[in-house]
C-alpha cells in the first residue's frame, strides 16, 4: 500500500514561474492519471507547476494510486504540484477562476482532465506564445476514434495567420464563428497530415475558440476579466472557456497551433447539466454595456 499523498501548500506554490498547468477534475481518477502521465513526460519547459482541483462526489481522484504515482513522478522530475478540493461546486467558471487564482506564473495552461499530451507539446506551445505575443495559443484535441472519418468540407476553415495574431471580434453569425467546425472529431489531424510540416516546425492559425488545451498569457487573461464572470452565471452552465477566449481575442488576439499534441480520451462527460451557455450570458452582458 502506498503512503499518504502530500497535497502541497498553496502559499509555497504561488512562486514566480514560467508556466503552471491548471487542471479541474471530477469523478475521473483513470483519466486524471493519463493526463498527468502526459505532463510527466514533457521536456523543454523545466520546473513548470501543476495545480489539480478536485470536485469529485466521493474521495479525490488524485488519491487513486495511478494518479498519485503520476503526482509523485512529476515532483520527482522537479515540478511542484498542488492538490486541492473545491467544494461545494459553484460551476465550471468558478472552478477555473479558483485555479487561476492559485497561480502567479507568466503563462497558465488550462488543461482538461481527459486530455493526453504527447512529448514536446508544452515546449511547442510556450515557444509559440512567446514568439506570437498574443493572448492565448492552444491545441485542439484529436479524437482518434474518428481517424478514418475524413470530413473535407471542414478543412476550408483552416486559415493561417500571416504574422502575429491581431485582436478579433468573433461573434455568432460571423464567418469567423464557423472556424469551430475545424476542431471536432479528427478534422484538425487530417488538415495537419495534408500540411506535412517538417519535424520541429509549427504554424499558427485563426480560431473561434479551442477546447481542452489552451495556454494563456496570465496577465492578459486577467486583464480581459479572467473567469470572474462566474458570479453572473447559474451553477449549471458550460462554455466558460469560450467566454474567456472571446474576451481575450477582443483585446489581444489568439491562435491555434499545429501540429497539435493533444489527444482527447473520449470518456463520457461529467458535465451532464448544461442549462446555460456561459458565452451567451457574457456576450449579452458585455454588448449591453457598450455605448450606443
Amino acid at each position: 500500500m502506498s503512503r499518504p499523498l502530500d497535497p502541497g501548500a498553496p502559499d509555497r506554490f504561488r512562486a514566480p514561474r514560467l508556466l503552471d498547468v491548471l487542471i479541474p477534475t471530477r469523478n475521473r481518477p483513470a483519466e486524471l492519471a493519463v493526463t498527468l502521465s502526459g505532463l510527466a513526460a514533457q521536456d523543454g519547459v523545466p520546473g513548470f507547476g501543476v495545480v489539480v482541483s478536485d470536485q469529485s462526489d466521493g474521495g479525490p481522484a488524485y488519491a487513486h494510486p495511478a494518479a498519485a504515482t503520476m503526482v509523485r513522478a512529476l515532483r520527482h522530475r522537479g515540478h511542484p504540484v498542488l492538490l486541492t478540493r473545491r467544494l461545494p461546486r459553484r460551476g465550471l467558471a468558478e472552478h477555473r477562476a479558483y485555479l487561476l487564482d492559485a497561480s502567479t506564473a507568466r503563462y497558465v495552461l488550462c488543461l482538461d482532465d481527459d486530455v493526453w499530451l504527447e512529448p514536446g507539446t508544452l515546449r511547442r506551445l510556450v515557444t509559440a506564445i512567446g514568439e506570437l505575443g498574443c493572448g492565448f495559443v492552444g491545441n485542439a484535441v484529436h479524437g482518434l476514434s474518428y481517424a478514418e472519418d475524413v470530413r473535407p468540407e471542414t478543412h476550408g476553415h483552416y486559415e493561417e495567420w500571416d504574422g502575429p495574431p491581431v485582436p478579433e471580434r468573433v461573434r455568432p453569425g460571423t464567418p469567423e464563428w464557423h472556424r469551430a467546425s475545424l476542431h471536432p472529431a479528427a478534422n484538425l489531424l487530417h488538415v495537419t497530415e495534408k500540411l506535412d510540416l517538417p519535424a520541429g516546425q509549427w504554424r499558427a492559425y485563426k480560431v473561434s475558440w479551442i477546447g481542452g488545451c489552451v495556454l494563456y498569457d496570465r496577465a492578459k487573461l486577467v486583464d480581459a476579466g479572467g473567469f470572474d464572470f462566474w458570479r453572473r452565471l447559474p451553477e449549471r452552465h458550460q462554455g466558460e472557456d469560450v467566454a474567456a477566449q472571446l474576451a481575450v481575442m477582443d483585446r489581444y488576439g489568439g491562435a491555434g497551433i499545429v501540429p497539435s499534441g493533444a489527444y482527447h480520451l473520449e470518456s463520457p462527460t461529467t458535465v451532464t447539466e448544461r442549462e446555460v451557455e456561459a458565452w451567451e450570458v457574457v456576450l449579452a452582458d458585455n454588448d449591453a454595456a457598450q455605448p450606443a
